[in-house]
């Protein structure tokens, strides 16, 4: 049995490495730093549209390449390993997956095509305040009103909502979960700046009786909480893809350093403790790596995945917290220095790390559903 990528697998991110690596420099990356732009590369964004990559996951009749959750996560990936300033997870991963999977035709018709065009711009509020998991608001609600609803609450850490032509959200309701498409510039939304070390623009949104009509509505009740899973769990791989290009990344600037720095007239790689430390990032990041393609393909084959989405996310916070560590260790001084691009890579490993839960919070859940006879991991 052929375990490698299948041809156009290797074209999508042999083609998305080229024109990432190509495009992002420590030097362009410097310009975000401290909020001093907006971390937002909009040429780079329209290159990615004109070869196609913001389409790739795109069914063909809406202008897309029409290829799978494979080929996307591998795009991810390659943004994670330049730690490209796109918001490539909340736009295609997040929002424009769940229209192509839950919407009507006519949802898919309106916004389908110009997200393979990179003319829309999508997001996805999939956090509130001491809650991060996306399938389980709690802090908004929906209520009926007419065939629509109306919302109320607050979400955090909303990536790009200030240029979103909809923002995708989940809010409780008396029977369920309600998904929406929601308009950022709808009468009772308002929206308050918030800094992270990773300088991505980044919302709290905040919900005063907002009306959806029915046009903007992707799924209640029942089907809503399944529809919820279905993107968390996307999402979450998502970010396991890019914590692996990252990971990777950090990685091999530590080898590089390491075999060209010297300390008492030789190349400190040649030293034990140097070539072990550099040995377990590498066991690290493949052990990443096996996890996270497991987890995507899974889902691409449209397997239940729970369990491998669970793991990946274990083995993502806990890999870019050792590579993070072992890679400042190595560089030493060098690595915190804001003039070599290491220390980048360190907050996006903990930003990583972090978002949609820990390494430890998602190990508890694993532990649980073990415990109760829900998760069987051989």
């Amino acid at each position: 049995m052929d375990f490698g990528f299948s041809e156009q697998q290797r074209d999508v991110q042999n083609l998305a490495r080229q024109i990432l690596s190509e495009n992002v420099s420590a030097e362009k990356l410097s310009q975000y730093d401290d909020y001093k732009a907006e971390r937002f590369d909009r040429e780079l964004w329209q290159k990615l549209a004109e070869a196609g990559l913001l389409g790739v996951a795109v069914s063909e009749e809406y202008g897309g390449m029409g290829f799978g959750f494979f080929e996307l996560g591998l795009l991810v990936e390659e943004a994670g390993r330049t730690i490209a300033p796109l918001p490539l997870v909340s736009h295609l991963i997040s929002a424009a997956l769940p229209i192509q999977q839950f919407g009507s035709t006519a949802q898919k018709q309106q916004w389908l095509p110009g997200v393979a065009s990179g003319e829309l711009m999508l997001t996805a509020a999939l956090c509130e305040t001491y809650n991060d998991d996306p399938a389980q608001p709690y802090l908004t609600t929906a209520s009926a009103d007419g065939d629509g609803l109306l919302l109320n609450g607050e979400k955090t850490n909303v990536p790009f909502a200030h240029i979103a032509n909809r923002i995708l959200l989940a809010a409780r309701t008396n029977d369920g979960i309600a998904v929406v498409l929601l308009d950022p510039k709808a009468a009772g939304v308002s929206l308050t700046a918030q800094q992270v070390t990773s300088y991505e623009p980044q919302y709290v949104l905040h919900l005063d009786n907002v009306r959806i009509g029915a046009g903007d509505i992707l799924a209640t009740g029942s089907d809503g909480s399944a529809a919820m899973q279905w993107v968390a769990e996307r999402s979450t791989v998502a970010l396991c893809a890019h914590q692996l290009g990252a990971s990777d990344k950090a990685m091999r600037m530590s080898a590089s350093y390491t075999a060209e720095r010297k300390q008492f007239g030789v190349l400190i790689s040649t030293f034990q403790a140097v070539g072990h430390r550099a040995a377990n990032c590498f066991i690290d990041v493949e052990c990443l790596r096996l996890n996270t393609y497991q987890a995507i393909s899974r889902l691409d084959g449209g397997l239940d995945a729970t369990n491998e989405v669970q793991i990946a996310k274990i083995w993502a916070g806990d890999v870019g917290h050792r590579v993070s560590y072992a890679a400042q260790h190595l560089h030493g001084g060098t690595g915190i220095d804001r003039d070599y691009p290491l220390w980048r890579y360190c907050t996006w490993l903990r930003h990583n790390e972090m978002a949609l839960g820990s390494s430890a919070k998602t190990l508890a859940k694993l532990g649980k559903r073990i415990a109760a006879g829900e998760a069987f991991c051989s």
